[in-house]
């Protein structure tokens, strides 16, 4: 409508070339990059109970990266192109974002924290590696609503909707927008942007440092 308006108002010529560029720059929309954070720097090489692994999680949660990492040229080249870049306020992406950024400016936001992992209550005697451990706390917070006083998957469902529709603000502005965050929350993210019409064009999987493009259909 407001195209119309002006054309009423202004009466360009109907051929302008200007005109045609200012139309078409108007109605694209921008790629929405969600990219995982680097490898931490806390070691995965042990044996735990629950209790241990909560204790764990939480120091995990509050560490930075494995000295010695070098992003990948893909993600590199992403941060350099990207208009906006985003990422979680946790210590391990505030770091890839440093790395990948080299000095421009990015933007933290707890909107994209990691969804929570705590341990179900197994026997003491049940000793897991983080891994193991972290593939049974996610099955029970998934499916079993466990979350101990944290987020619940309910909960994380409509943060995960409300970052899709702010990447989605930006992308439709015309921005690409890098997120650089966390495995899990990113693959909830990703579901939401299928959700209202986004498709990944370019999966490169769930990986430290790995990144999924989308774009709107």
């Amino acid at each position: 409508m407001s195209i119309a308006v002006d054309h009423l108002e202004a009466s360009p010529p109907r051929s302008s070339p200007a005109r045609a560029i200012t139309v078409a720059s108007s109605t694209r929309a921008g790629a929405i990059l969600l990219a995982r954070h680097g490898e931490p720097a806390l070691s995965r090489r042990v044996r735990l109970d629950a209790e241990g692994y909560r204790r764990w999680w939480a120091r995990y949660e509050e560490g930075g990266l494995l000295s010695g990492q070098n992003a990948p040229p893909a993600l590199l080249e992403a941060a350099r192109e990207a208009d906006r870049v985003f990422a979680s306020v946790r210590r391990r992406s505030v770091e890839t974002a440093r790395a990948v950024c080299a000095g421009r400016e990015f933007q933290p936001d707890e909107v994209f924290i990691e969804a929570p992992l705590p341990p179900p209550p197994f026997p003491s005697w049940v000793r897991l590696s983080p891994r193991q451990w972290g593939v049974i706390s996610r099955f029970w917070w998934w499916w079993f609503d466990h979350h101990a006083g944290q987020e619940s998957r309910r909960q994380a469902e409509t943060r995960a909707r409300a970052a899709a529709a702010r990447l989605i603000a930006h992308a439709e502005a015309g921005e690409d927008v890098l997120v650089l965050a966390h495995g899990f929350f990113n693959a909830m993210v990703g579901v939401e942007l299928r959700k209202l019409g986004w498709r990944c064009v370019c999966d490169r999987g769930y990986a430290y440092w790995s990144t999924r493009r989308f774009e709107r259909r």
